[in-house]
């Protein structure tokens, strides 16, 4: 199997790009339950890698990949120096973020206001390519289903036509439109309504573009079902980071279409403690990490204790280990599965 192939396999489980949650102690936690699916950073913007410390914002370790990077920006030169920064790097795929509607993002003139200017996504787009080169990553690039008084079915098909015309061949669509006057960027998340047809049918009229559906997938089988309709993957963002034992444990399986074992919440716990001992080492806080292990026992008893101990102690100067034994033993074994 070829990288692109390996990577085209890995997006039919994504986990979302999500500002504030995604980053390197998150996707470690969640690298824990899957072997196969591809990771995402935090959007990072193009002139913060050119002007800040490009690899601290750029920091991971080789055990996250199949990890992809977003950035965000609409110079295409300046995006086009981020990718050579960041292209040889290990990055699967770099994807240029044109679906966030936050009012940080507008101010900066990108993320979703950029679905009015499909030409200018082109040309960032044709320059992240160039800038890459043939052996680099692959750049994509996540957009919505339109904003404000588009109407999405004309819009949606247009704006992907013009990109794919400059070189990209995978989409990530947010099913949702994006009002980005009158709702908060946390509306925006469950809001404007889902139309997950429109984003089934883009697939079916190209069948030659990489697809991956995004919004308001809460489980495995409603991704598994989102496949059968023929899209390329399926993203999942929230629900993967408040259950990722629910959300992540049987991705690999639906990957690759082979059954294997799946770990529990407490095998992946305890195998971060080599990786949280070597953080604490070099003076991360031990709530940095914990922070992000919450939701890892979700739906079982002791969980909520699970989280109380956590977030009341994992603060406090010195925390460390102990933090996380004392809180896993208020957590309640599985029940076995039961026969009918």
């Amino acid at each position: 199997m070829s990288p692109r192939d390996r990577i085209a396999q890995a997006r039919r489980v994504c986990v979302a790009p999500m500002m504030d949650w995604t980053d390197r102690h998150c996707r470690m936690f969640h690298r824990q339950f899957t072997a196969r699916a591809l990771l995402y950073t935090e959007m990072i913007t193009a002139s913060a890698i050119l002007h800040g410390d490009a690899a601290h914002l750029l920091r991971h370790g080789p055990v996250e990949y199949p990890l992809a990077l977003q950035l965000g920006g609409s110079v295409p030169g300046d995006l086009a120096r981020a990718v050579r920064i960041a292209a040889p790097m290990g990055f699967a795929e770099i994807n240029l973020n044109v679906g966030c509607p936050s009012d940080r993002v507008q101010s900066g003139t990108f993320g979703a206001c950029l679905m009015r200017e499909p030409g200018l996504v082109a040309e960032c787009a044709a320059a992240m390519i160039e800038a890459a080169g043939a052996d680099g990553p692959e750049i994509t690039v996540k957009c919505r289903i339109g904003v404000d008084d588009q109407v999405p079915e004309r819009v949606l098909p247009e704006f992907v036509d013009r990109v794919a015309a400059a070189g990209v061949q995978v989409f990530a669509v947010h099913a949702r439109m994006a009002w980005l006057e009158g709702l908060s960027p946390k509306q925006n998340r469950d809001i404007p309504p889902l139309d997950y047809p429109l984003v089934h049918a883009l697939k079916r009229d190209r069948p030659e573009l990489g697809i991956i559906i995004n919004g308001g997938i809460a489980s495995l089988a409603e991704a598994k079902a989102h496949l059968a309709q023929g899209v390329d993957g399926a993203m999942i963002g929230r629900a993967a980071y408040h259950d990722p034992a629910g959300l992540l444990a049987g991705a690999d399986a639906l990957i690759t279409g082979a059954a294997g074992p799946e770990v529990t919440a407490e095998d992946a716990v305890r195998a971060m403690f080599p990786y949280i001992a070597r953080e604490l080492d070099w003076g991360t806080r031990l709530a940095q990490i914990t922070r992000h292990m919450l939701g890892a026992f979700s739906g079982r008893p002791g969980a909520r204790r699970w989280r109380q101990v956590l977030s009341a102690e994992a603060h406090r100067p010195g925390a460390g280990l102990d933090v996380i034994e004392r809180a896993l033993g208020y957590v309640e074994a599985p029940r076995p599965a039961t026969v009918a």
